[in-house]
Order: C-alpha cells, then sequence, then structure tokens
C-alpha cells in the first residue's frame, strides 16, 4: 500500500523547499472527481500530528491514509472553503481558531456545517542555537525589535533597532536577525497577537491608539519590519532549526513541538521569565501559548472514504489523550473534562457557530 502523505512546504534566502511525497496516483494529486481518500490541509505546527493519525488509522484499519499537506493555517482555509466537492479538503488544520471572514467564505462556498476540534495546546517559542546567547525576553522588548514601527516622541516612526541591546537592557550586542513563519502561517497570527500586540499595549502612545481606533492598533502592531531583520521562512519549521545551527547568533520563531525535538540543537529563551515547558504552556502560564485545532467538513462524513475514522482516530485517548502518542511529538494534551468535551462533540457531530471575529 502506498502512503500518500505530501508536505507542501516553501522555504525562503536559503531555505531550501521540503517536500514529502510517497504517493504519485493522480488520485492522490488531487482534482475532480470522488477521492478515495480523506484529505487535510493546513497548519505546518499540525502537520506532524495529522501525518501521525493518518497513518495510525490507516494501519489500525486496513484503509488508504489520509493525504496531508502543510500550507500554513491561512493557506489551508482558504483551500478548505473553496468549495464543498472532492476538488477541496475535508479537514483543516489550524493553529489557530477560524476567523469570521474566512468562515463567511466557507458560506459564501457552499461549505456551511463546520465541526471545531480543539485537538490540544501548543506554544510559540523563541529559539535560537545551543552554542548562542540565552535570552529572557519580554514581549514589550519583542515589539520594540520586530515592529515595523515603533512609538518616538509620541507618535509612530519607522524602526530603526538593529541590534538587541537596543531594544532592552542586559540583552546581548548581537544583530537582530529572526527568522520566521510567513504571513499564511497560524504561527505568525498567534505570533503577531500573542507577543507583538501584547507587547505593543504596554506603549501609552499604542495604548491610546488601541483606544481611539482598534483596527489601527492592530494593523500596526501586526506589521512586522520588511528591512530583512526578520525573514519570512517557509512552512517548514524543521528548515528553521537547520538554519539556527548554521547562525547560531540568528533567531527562530517557532512551534513548541520543534523545540522538544531538536533540544540537542536549539534552547528556547525565556518569555518575561517563564521558560517554554509542558506544564507553563498546558497552565497558560507561558506568554506564548495557544491552542491547536482541526476544522471538518459534516457534510464529507459518511461520504469521503475513511474520513470518520480519522476524526475518531484525532480525538481519541490513545492519540490526544493524555499519554497518547501525540505528546511523545510535542502536543499538549487538553485537561481532561475539555478532552471528553471534543469526544463528544464529535460523537455528535455538533457544527460550529459563526465566530465573533
Amino acid at each position: 500500500m502506498k502512503t500518500a502523505i505530501y508536505l507542501a512546504a516553501g522555504a525562503a534566502l536559503a531555505l531550501s523547499a521540503c517536500s514529502q511525497k510517497t504517493d504519485t496516483t493522480s488520485e492522490a494529486a488531487g482534482g475532480g472527481g470522488n477521492r478515495a481518500q480523506v484529505w487535510a490541509a493546513g497548519s505546518s505546527t499540525v502537520f506532524p500530528f495529522a501525518t501521525r493519525v493518518a497513518e495510525n488509522v490507516a494501519r489500525t484499519t486496513g484503509g488508504k491514509p489520509a493525504r496531508v499537506e502543510s500550507l500554513g493555517t491561512g493557506g489551508g482555509f482558504k483551500l478548505f472553503c473553496g468549495g464543498a466537492s472532492s476538488q477541496y479538503p475535508d479537514v483543516a488544520t489550524a493553529s489557530r481558531p477560524i476567523k469570521k471572514s474566512e468562515f463567511e467564505k466557507c458560506a459564501a462556498a457552499g461549505v456551511t456545517d463546520i465541526i471545531e476540534i480543539k485537538i490540544g495546546f501548543d506554544g510559540i517559542v523563541v529559539a535560537n542555537d545551543k552554542k548562542g546567547p540565552t535570552f529572557d525576553l519580554h514581549r514589550e522588548q519583542l515589539y520594540k525589535a520586530l515592529a515595523a514601527e515603533v512609538p518616538k516622541g509620541g507618535a509612530l516612526a519607522p524602526n530603526t533597532a538593529k541590534t538587541w541591546d537596543a531594544v532592552g537592557p542586559g540583552l546581548p550586542k548581537d544583530a537582530i536577525l529572526v527568522y520566521g513563519p510567513p504571513p499564511t502561517s497560524g504561527t505568525r497570527d498567534a505570533f503577531n497577537e500573542l507577543a507583538l500586540e501584547k507587547g505593543g499595549e504596554k506603549d501609552a502612545t499604542l495604548a491610546a491608539l488601541k483606544k481611539s481606533d482598534e483596527d489601527s492598533f492592530k494593523a500596526k502592531t501586526h506589521t512586522i519590519r520588511s528591512d530583512g531583520l526578520w525573514v519570512d521562512s517557509g512552512e517548514n519549521d524543521n528548515a528553521i532549526v537547520q538554519t539556527l545551527e548554521k547562525t547560531p547568533h540568528s533567531i527562530g520563531v517557532f512551534g513548541y513541538s520543534f523545540l522538544e525535538n531538536n533540544m540537542d540543537k536549539v534552547k528556547a529563551a525565556k518569555i518575561e521569565g517563564v521558560a517554554p515547558t509542558f506544564e507553563t504552556i498546558s497552565s497558560g502560564e507561558y506568554p506564548l501559548s495557544r491552542s491547536l485545532f482541526i476544522y471538518v467538513k459534516k457534510a464529507s462524513i459518511g461520504v469521503t472514504p475513511g474520513l470518520r475514522e480519522f476524526v475518531d482516530g484525532f480525538v481519541s485517548d490513545a492519540a490526544t489523550g493524555k499519554g497518547g502518542y501525540l505528546q511523545s511529538r510535542g502536543l499538549i494534551p487538553l485537561p481532561e473534562a475539555e478532552h471528553k468535551a471534543q469526544q463528544a462533540s464529535v460523537k455528535a457531530l455538533t457544527v460550529m457557530t459563526a465566530p465573533a471575529s
């Protein structure tokens, strides 16, 4: 049996593209007609968890493995919401909740009954090579280092900071150079919201802007500098890790699961004194903690072969329960009561309501 799992992950500026492909049938390549397998697309963070579930479900059921693609959360939702036919994925994997605008695009394309499933937690880490300096960063410092505009004299001006010591006392004199996810990535969205936005609102000028015009505040705090000190590095977090090894004084932004699997190569910065660990992320103590999701088209269940088994497998105790096989890959499980609630929602095929924002 051929395995139908694909990795489509771009990388920029000397970060090589990485793809994983072990099925070359035209059916696996997508397109019209009925598919003989589940198709899931989206988050690079959820990708390793989804591929593991696909492999396990195929092994236990004897069915064809789900096709899983890493396109970034935004890219996954765009494809998922493109239509209700077999030309579009059954499942969107996501490292943030679906946005109202995305939900509305789904509805406009006939994708109306969506099941939202929270699968666990992850943390966004700021890491560097083990030989590099040790960081303890505040979110305000991350904002001052990476935002396109920063407050100066009561107004916003282009960011001219070039070294870390210019954005906070006690930080290294190293040049600012950060490799991170592209705008299509849910990790980028979450980093903008949890790190840059929260850091920006600690400044009086930006706090006043948030109070008077929240949309402008979000636009300003979510805009990362484009002068080469932040490098969009594709959807392959492993490629970022490899780059950090080659440039010990650079920093990478990626999911906790990739840190846990590369502890021998990289180390994580503390964020406001808190290190990213299983315990601090699951408790919410770590400031850059987030939830991970999959979204499923209810109409595809019973139509796409193996979809019900794939979804049941994802919420099983064996996979996402405490001590499940995805925990060994870096997924941080939900509290028991919340995990059981997700199982009940899947059993009942409960569809979500429209998000507020």
